[in-house]
């Protein structure tokens, strides 16, 4: 079987490849059209914009893939019931791989030309509907950057192997190597963390337990204003590089805990494949988790709600972490 780190290669081609199709469309193409809704799936909506990177992954797979490494593939757009294998001709349970993968990751965000997108993968040796997360060897991550952009970062891992970070000029290909860190601040104030709430569903729920949170983390005093910095990025994988990079010291998408408390079934929350680079973040000594505790784990398909956190650093989340489980008993029960 092909190794972690040329399975994680392999990754890293394919998100390039999609990045020089996803910005020769969106030169020809206005953003109205790419912004079309294409199609409505069990996970999220599709628009134009989403077509165009599934039919470059197909392309891709077609093209590139080893055929002695047969793989099935489990992507937004592409249905849990109906599967996609390359070598075309296999069956599921014929392959080595399963690859989870989204296409764009941000696509509200890179539709505008407000905010990059991702391209997101992640691969784990195939054990049909008991492959999960924690099963991931390789994982990276692509910049689908807007149009007054001139770079594109990459992000890959292996499991154990350590993180491999990437800069592309997309104006002439040319490709450097980057080491960004995590921050290593000590506590939270003056600071960016935030917790999802991109959309109105239970968006004041979840504004009460942040500001709970806050308020017992920092210990806040009556006449005392908390200096924490909200920016929330409308992708996963987005999410994911501000953590990476050091811009952001914590990161939480609680939204299938909010919305059960609520009683609302909703599919607007992240899945498996929204996550599926979230390795590279255990790689690079960031501490990704199950607000509750644990692994946020899950099978590979496109419906399970993910309900994760990210701390910066091991100081921060001794800081918070207690907090938030305290808080969330209490707000949630």
């Amino acid at each position: 079987m092909a190794s972690p780190d040329t399975l994680r290669q392999l990754l890293c081609d394919l998100g390039s490849h999609v990045r020089t199709q996803v910005l020769a469309a969106r030169t020809s193409t206005s953003s109205e059209d790419l912004s079309a809704i294409a199609g409505v799936c069990t996970s999220d909506t599709i628009y134009a914009i989403d077509r165009v990177s599934e039919e470059s992954i197909s392309e891709w797979f077609e093209k590139f893939w080893p055929r002695d490494e047969p793989v099935q593939i489990v992507m937004e757009g592409v249905e849990d019931d109906d599967p996609l294998c390359f070598p075309a001709e296999l069956t599921p349970e014929a392959t080595k791989w399963k690859c989870i993968l989204d296409p764009i990751d941000g696509t509200r965000c890179i539709m505008h030309d407000k905010r990059s997108a991702w391209m997101l993968a992640g691969i784990a040796p195939q054990r049909g509907d008991e492959t999960r997360l924690s099963d991931i060897v390789a994982a990276a991550m692509t910049e689908l950057p807007i149009t007054k952009q001139w770079r594109s970062d990459q992000f890959s891992a292996t499991r154990g192997g350590g993180v491999t970070t990437t800069a592309t000029n997309v104006l002439d290909g040319t490709i450097h190597p980057l080491a960004p860190s995590p921050s290593q601040a000590r506590e939270f104030q003056h600071g960016f963390a935030w917790v999802a709430k991109y959309f109105p569903e239970g968006r004041t729920l979840t504004s009460q337990i942040e500001e709970l949170l806050w308020e017992r983390v920092c210990q806040q005093k009556a006449d005392e204003s908390l200096a924490i910095f909200d920016d929330q990025y409308l992708s996963t994988g987005g999410a994911f590089y501000e953590l990476l990079v050091g811009h952001d010291r914590m990161g939480a998408d609680l939204r299938p805990l909010v919305f059960a408390r609520l009683g609302l079934d909703s599919p607007m929350v992240c899945h498996p494949y929204d996550v599926s680079a979230a390795l590279i973040l255990e790689e690079a000594g960031l501490i990704y988790e199950h607000p509750l505790g644990g692994f946020p784990d899950a099978p590979l398909d496109t419906t399970t709600p993910i309900t994760w956190v990210t701390w910066a650093n091991p100081t921060l989340a001794d800081q918070a972490r207690p907090v938030l489980r305290d808080v969330l008993q209490q707000i949630l029960g």
